[in-house]
């Protein structure tokens, strides 16, 4: 599986604007399921990481996803996380104190990635059969 390298910016949080890069990272797997990903605060720094699918949903799974996935094994990693609607896909948005050494980052970012990606898996075997249940709807 080939290496992603992902960069964690800081946001300004008057403006909106990334302004100045914190730190890059090497992720071994599950980076596709990545939507964004940045960092806020001057003193304290919280990362905000938009967690997705990583693959485009039928119509009646984006529901099923949502009612099936569970969020407290991600939720244990981290110091919130809360579904985010106005998007395409799934979206869940998980915020956590950023962690300036690079290795405890990785760490921590691979681990979040391993749980959702755990997550998802038991969500698609949940639904395989619901198909019917959510057309009907």
């Amino acid at each position: 599986m080939d290496e992603t390298v992902i960069v964690i910016m800081l946001k300004d949080e008057t403006t909106g604007f990334l302004e100045k890069e914190l730190d890059s990272y090497t992720l071994a797997e599950n980076s596709e399921l990545i939507f964004s990903i940045y960092a806020e605060g001057r003193e304290e720094k919280t990362v905000t990481l938009r967690l997705t699918c990583g693959r485009t949903l039928e119509d009646w799974e984006f529901e099923a996803v949502y009612d099936y996935y569970d969020t407290e094994p991600v939720g244990a990693l981290v110091e919130e996380i809360a579904e985010e609607d106005g998007h395409y896909e799934p979206v869940w948005a998980v915020r956590f104190p950023f962690e300036p050494e690079r290795e405890k980052m990785e760490e921590k970012l691979c681990a979040i990635l391993d749980a959702h990606n755990a997550e998802l898996l038991s969500v698609y075997e949940a639904i395989r059969d619901k198909e019917d249940d959510y057309r009907a709807e």
